[in-house]
């Protein structure tokens, strides 16, 4: 079944962009700013509690949203800085770059955000995020133990999930 766009969930994942385990953590966020999930894979330091960080991030994501709505180039209405947006409504950003990490993201038409932190060269990764989008579809909202808009404690999916990140470049 294809949720997202690419392929279903069974033929192979998107090829991974380089060698090794680069990717260091990775958040899923609903359109309310709940953390449904967050996974590390290699991260050396950590400075903030989880609640702090999760907030952080969220408001890093609201932010990035509403300045890259605001400046698009191709919009005569720029509406109010901070006013939210539907998802697919006016321009988005997919990734940014620092010297030190990359972060890629991408939200869904139901306000899923899936937030991917990488090391800073790997490359474009909005088709491995679809690839996830897809894991979480049918891993746990398919699920019928799951509740939708709690965190994600499903086993399968966090294994499937961890194998296949790994493989990430």
């Amino acid at each position: 079944m294809q949720f997202f766009g690419g392929s279903e969930i069974s033929p192979s994942p998107p090829a991974p962009t380089a060698s090794g385990n680069n990717a260091h953590m990775m958040y899923v966020f609903n359109r309310n700013g709940i953390c449904l999930l967050y996974r590390e894979w290699n991260r050396p330091l950590r400075t903030l509690s989880a609640q702090e960080d999760h907030k952080l991030m969220f408001g890093l994501l609201f932010s990035l949203k509403s300045l890259t709505a605001k400046m698009d180039p191709t919009s005569v209405e720029k509406g109010n800085l901070g006013v939210p947006q539907l998802p697919g409504q006016g321009c988005s950003f997919h990734s940014f770059r620092t010297n030190t990490y990359k972060l890629s993201f991408m939200e869904t038409p139901s306000g899923i955000k899936i937030i991917l932190v990488t090391h800073p060269r790997a490359g474009d990764l909005r088709e491995p995020l679809k690839y996830i989008y897809n894991l979480y579809v049918e891993y746990a909202v398919k699920n019928p133990l799951y509740t939708p808009g709690t965190p994600i404690k499903c086993e399968l999916f966090n294994t499937t999930l961890d194998q296949y990140v790994r493989g990430l470049g």
